[in-house]
């Protein structure tokens, strides 16, 4: 089963830059959308074959998620079941037969941090809370940007950015938290080394000069871990200011 997740930043701009294309060039069973900004009504996305699901903002043209899926799925549930982290549309959990995937889009802090308690004190606290009940039931993948670079070797400067949104020391330990769950980063079992990263500052030609920062991740459970054949970023894959990002999972 391939999986791959985007944050496209507004799917009707990225469906005008080929978005259609890559789908049907690289074939995912599953594809987990983050920033959607629009609502299904809103939008004529046109994949044959592929289900949809999606869970918009109350908040017209903000945040959102949406998954398609060739593949059969148990059930379909939008948000975590808490109001307060619920009315923007960031999280979409599939069931399938061995393990949930989970594809969720974690706020931003903002540039002035405004935000930075309500994530790392009230939505990282309850996300893990969440991923952990289901992990009581089957396996858990999840994926999507999460928003922060974890370590200084997914992130071009890092001392620079160390008390900027993204790279907080409390975002950071939101993280940590995550890895000692037993949550497994699955880039990080095939590449250890740096300049990798899936998003990039549209501003100062960034993305050209690969001054980034690795903020869309693929995470899963650990018994999980035997059945991972592939994590890989897509780099070279345009239309929005993130790249895709991806694994192959054996499903049997």
């Amino acid at each position: 089963m391939k999986i791959i997740s985007w944050n496209v930043n507004g799917l009707r701009s990225v469906l005008k830059k080929g978005f259609l294309d890559f789908i049907k060039k690289h074939k995912p069973d599953v594809v987990c959308l983050q920033e959607t900004k629009a609502p299904p009504e809103g939008i004529a996305v046109e994949l044959p074959g592929y289900q949809q699901s999606w869970n918009h903002a109350q908040k017209a043209g903000y945040a959102g998620t949406a998954i398609f899926i060739k593949v059969k799925s148990i059930k379909v549930t939008n948000g975590m079941g808490i109001a307060q982290h619920d009315t923007e549309g960031r999280l979409i959990t599939l069931e399938f037969d061995k393990f949930f995937l989970v594809n969720v889009y974690v706020p931003n802090s903002k540039r002035d941090l405004s935000r930075l308690p309500y994530r790392t004190k009230e939505w990282d606290v309850d996300f893990l809370k969440y991923l952990k009940n289901l992990e009581k039931k089957k396996s858990v993948v999840f994926c999507g940007d999460l928003n922060v670079a974890h370590k200084e070797i997914d992130l071009t400067y890092p001392q620079a950015n160390s008390k900027n949104h993204g790279f907080t020391p409390e975002e950071r330990a939101g993280f940590d938290n995550i890895v000692k769950a037993g949550f497994i980063d699955t880039f990080r079992e095939f590449e250890k080394g740096g300049g990798h990263y899936t998003w990039w500052s549209q501003m100062g030609n960034c993305r050209k000069r690969n001054i980034g920062w690795r903020i869309d991740y693929f995470c899963i459970s650990p018994a999980l871990r035997p059945r991972l054949k592939e994590s890989f970023i897509l780099k070279d894959v345009f239309g929005s200011d993130h790249c895709p990002v991806g694994i192959v999972v054996q499903e049997k």
